[in-house]
C-alpha cells in the first residue's frame, strides 16, 4: 500500500512539474526572447536570492528530514518550530549586514541585492515548508503552488512589460511580490495539515537530539547546499560582468530549456529523501541499494527520451517559431546543459544518500572542489576563448560531470553500492543505437514532418523495446495499468 502511495507521488508531482514546466517552456519561446535583457536582470537577482537564502535557513531544512524520523511527536513540531524561528532571526541580522555594507560597497550592481532579499526571505520559508509537507506525505499541492505561480506569474509580468503597462523596476517588484503569494498559500495549506503546538522552549528537543549534533548537522548541509547554488549559479554573476545582462537572458533561456528535462528527478529525490534517510538509520543498505538501481534506472529512460528528442528536434522546432531569430544562439547551450542534466539523472539520488549519512561531510569536500573548478573553467572560457556563453556551457558540463562521478566513487566506496545492473548498461546501449539511427535519417525539406518523424520513431522505439525486455519496472507496472481495462 506504502509502495503505490509513493507510485502515486511520483506520478503527480512529475504530472504537476510538467505543467509547470510547459507554461514555462512556451514563456520561454513565446515571450521572453521579446526583452532578454529583462529576464537577464531578473534571473541575476534570482541567483542573489538562491545564494542569499540558504544562509537564512543555515541547514534547517535539511535538518527537518534528517533528524525528523527518530523523534517523537511532540519533538518532531519543536524541530519545525525551530526551522521557523532560525529563519526569522538570520533574515533579521542579514538584513542589517546589507544596510550597513551600503554604506562602503563601491558596486554598481549593488543595488541589485535589496530585491533579491525578500526574494530570499519567502524561498526560505518556502524551502522550509516543502520539507514539512514531504513529512507528512502531503506535497502534491506545495508542488502545485511551487511549480505553476512563478512559472505563471512571470511571463504575465513580461507581457505587462512588454506592452509598457510596467516599468522595469515595477516588474522586477511584480516578481518578488508572487513568491510571496506563492509563501502565503504555502504556509496556509502546511499549517491546515500540521499543527503547531504553543511555546518556543526547545529543551526538550535538544535533550533528544544533542543541540551540538544539530548545529554540526546544519552548518555542513549549509555549506553543501550554499557550495552548490554558489557553483551552478555563478554563471548569473559571471556572465553580466563580463559580458552583458542580455547573453544571459540567451544563457538562461537556454538553461530554463535544459533544466527542464530535471523534472522527474527533482520529484523523485523529493518524495524519496525522507525514505533515505530512514534507510540508512535503519541500516536498510540492501533495500537502498535497490532503491537507487531502480530510481536511476527510471530516470536515465524519462531523461534519456527527453534529450535525445531535444537533440533531434530542437532545431526544426525552433524554425517553426516567429523567435527563431532570438532562440537559435540558445541552442548550443541546451545540447550541452541538457547532457548535464542527463547524466545527473542518470546518477540517481547520490547527493541524498551522501547528506542524510554519517559521511555528510564529504558533500562539503565535493562542493567546494567543484565550486573553485566552476569559478576557474568560467574565468577560462571568459577571458582566454571567444566562446563566450558556450565557453559557460562547457564549463559546467565539465565540473558537474566530474562532481557526480566523485560521488559516485565515494558512495561505492563507503557503502558498496551503485546505481548500475547489467539491465542498466543494456538500456544506455539501446538508447545509444536508437538515437544514432534516428539522428542519421535523412533530413527533410518539411520542418514538422522531420520533426515527427525523427522524435516519434526515437521515442516510440525506446519505449517499445523498454517495456518488451522488462528493463524499467515503473514503465510495466504504469503501461500494464493503463492496457489491462482493455485486455478484459
Amino acid at each position: 500500500m506504502k509502495g503505490n502511495r509513493t507510485h502515486k507521488q511520483v506520478f503527480w508531482f512529475t504530472i504537476i512539474n510538467y505543467v509547470g514546466a510547459a507554461i514555462g517552456v512556451i514563456s520561454t519561446v513565446f515571450i521572453y526572447p521579446y526583452d532578454k535583457e529583462f529576464l537577464g536582470v531578473v534571473r541575476y537577482v534570482d541567483s542573489m536570492a538562491q545564494m542569499l537564502f540558504p544562509i537564512m535557513v543555515l541547514g534547517g531544512a535539511q535538518a527537518l528530514i534528517h533528524f525528523y524520523p527518530a523523534l517523537t511527536e511532540q519533538n518532531k513540531n519543536q524541530l519545525f518550530k525551530y526551522g521557523i524561528v532560525t529563519i526569522l532571526g538570520l533574515s533579521l541580522a542579514i538584513l542589517a549586514i546589507l544596510l550597513f555594507g551600503k554604506t562602503f560597497v563601491d558596486w554598481e550592481n549593488y543595488k541589485y541585492v535589496f530585491y533579491a532579499f525578500p526574494l530570499a526571505f519567502s524561498l526560505a520559508f518556502v524551502e522550509l515548508f516543502k520539507r514539512q509537507a514531504t513529512n507528512i506525505e502531503k506535497l502534491e499541492i506545495p508542488t502545485f503552488y511551487e511549480k505553476i505561480i512563478p512559472k505563471l506569474s512571470l511571463p504575465i509580468i513580461f507581457l505587462l512589460l512588454i506592452s509598457e503597462h510596467l516599468d522595469k523596476i515595477s516588474a522586477l517588484i511584480a516578481f518578488i511580490g508572487s513568491y510571496f503569494i506563492l509563501l502565503l498559500l504555502m504556509a496556509m495549506y502546511v499549517f491546515r495539515h500540521y499543527k503547531l503546538h504553543s511555546g518556543y522552549n526547545f529543551k526538550s528537543l535538544f535533550s533528544e537530539v544533542p543541540k551540538k549534533e544539530y548545529y554540526k548537522y546544519s552548518f555542513y548541509s549549509f555549506l553543501g547546499s550554499f557550495g552548490a547554488l554558489f557553483a551552478f549559479r555563478i554563471d548569473a554573476f559571471m556572465i553580466p560582468e563580463f559580458l552583458s545582462f542580455e547573453a544571459n537572458g540567451t544563457f538562461n533561456i537556454g538553461v530554463a530549456l535544459a533544466t527542464s528535462l530535471a523534472i522527474p528527478a527533482t520529484g523523485m529525490f523529493a518524495i524519496y529523501a525522507p525514505k533515505i534517510s530512514a534507510y540508512l538509520k535503519n541500516d536498510g543498505i540492501v533495500e537502498l541499494g535497490k532503491k537507487y538501481i531502480e530510481t536511476a534506472k527510471l530516470l536515465f529512460f524519462i531523461g534519456a527520451i527527453l534529450y535525445t528528442d531535444v537533440v533531434l528536434g530542437i532545431d526544426s522546432f525552433f524554425k517553426m517559431l516567429p523567435t527563431y531569430d532570438k532562440l537559435v544562439d540558445s541552442i548550443p547551450i541546451i545540447i550541452l546543459l541538457g547532457f548535464n542534466v542527463l547524466f545527473n539523472m542518470s546518477t540517481g539520488f547520490n547527493s541524498e544518500i551522501i547528506s542524510y549519512s554519517k559521511y555528510y561531510r564529504f558533500n562539503i569536500i565535493a562542493i567546494l572542489i567543484l565550486s573553485i573548478l566552476n569559478i576557474f573553467l568560467n574565468l577560462f572560457f571568459l577571458t582566454q576563448t571567444n566562446l563566450g556563453i558556450i565557453g559557460v556551457a562547457y564549463a559546467s558540463l565539465i565540473a558537474l560531470i566530474s562532481f557526480n562521478c566523485s560521488k559516485l566513487i565515494f558512495i561505492y566506496k563507503k557503502f558498496g553500492i551503485l546505481p548500475f545492473d547489467k539491465d542498466y548498461l543494456k538500456l544506455i546501449g539501446m538508447v545509444s543505437v536508437v538515437f544514432v539511427l534516428c539522428y542519421i535519417l535523412p533530413e527533410n525539406s518539411n520542418t514538422i514532418l522531420n520533426l515527427l518523424i525523427k522524435v516519434g520513431l526515437n521515442t516510440c522505439i525506446i519505449i517499445f523495446i523498454t517495456y518488451k525486455m522488462k528493463w524499467v519496472y515503473s514503465l510495466n507496472y504504469w503501461l500494464d495499468r493503463f492496457i489491462k481495462p482493455y485486455k478484459q
